[in-house]
C-alpha cells in the first residue's frame, strides 16, 4: 500500500517503532483514529488494528506509576 520513500515497515510489526514509521493516510482526529498507509489503523489512546484483525492494546502509563517532580 505504501508508495513514500523510504518504504515503511509492514503492519505486521507490533512494535510502536515501526508502526511510527508509516504515513497518515486518512486522519479522523475528531473521531480519535488514523489510516496509514501499510493499512494499519491507529487509535489517539495508542492502540491499534493491524489489518489482519490483531489487535495492539492501547500502552498508556497507568497514572498511578506517574511521578511528579517537585
Amino acid at each position: 500500500m505504501c508508495s513514500h520513500q523510504s518504504s515503511c515497515p509492514s503492519a505486521d510489526r507490533t512494535e510502536r517503532s515501526h508502526r511510527d514509521d508509516a504515513h497518515i493516510v486518512s486522519a479522523h482526529p475528531e473521531q480519535g483514529w488514523y489510516l496509514l498507509c501499510d493499512g494499519a489503523i491507529v487509535f489517539d489512546d495508542t492502540g491499534a488494528l493491524l489489518p489482519d484483525g490483531r489487535i495492539v492494546a492501547p500502552h498508556r502509563v497507568p497514572a498511578a506509576q506517574l511521578t511528579i517532580a517537585a
